[in-house]
């Protein structure tokens, strides 16, 4: 059988695309391929590499890709997903000839003006609820859940 190709898309993929990767393929049990990008691609957050170890999964090797360079390189995905900032969602782009697209607004704790030992919590909590967002979304899609 196919796997189902996801994209996960965010502003820079470098905190809550790469999660949302890592738990797709985690979770998606093989019949999913994750890929995530960003609009403008930065560095891999450190602190997202660090909860998502406290979970076990390692994304201290994830590239930044551009979501334009998977565009052009004419990927094609069933699904693709934005989780992108509630303040910057009408920046997310529109993805032609992709049927499925869902917009699940999570904030970025990174940016706040807030102490290191907060941001890591905001981030654990961020961390949770993708899971759970990622596992609703197993669940609906799976081909076996379809019959």
């Amino acid at each position: 059988m196919e796997k189902i190709k996801v994209l996960l898309v965010c502003d820079d993929n470098s905190l809550r695309s790469p999660m949302a990767e890592a738990w797709l393929n985690h979770l998606g049990k093989g019949d999913f391929l994750a890929r995530s990008a960003g609009f403008e691609p930065g560095l891999l957050n450190p602190l997202a590499v660090a909860v998502m170890q406290e979970v076990g999964l390692d994304i201290s090797r994830h590239p930044a890709r551009s979501v334009f360079e998977l565009y052009t390189a004419g990927e094609l995905f069933s699904y693709v997903i934005t989780l992108c900032d509630p303040e910057t969602a009408e920046r997310c782009p529109i993805f032609p000839g992709v049927a499925r697209v869902a917009n699940w607004p999570f904030s970025d704790p990174t940016r706040e003006q807030i102490s290191e030992a907060e941001k890591i919590q905001k981030l654990r909590d961020l961390r949770d609820r993708i899971r759970e967002r990622i596992e609703k979304f197993i669940e609906m899609t799976r081909p076996d859940s379809q019959a």
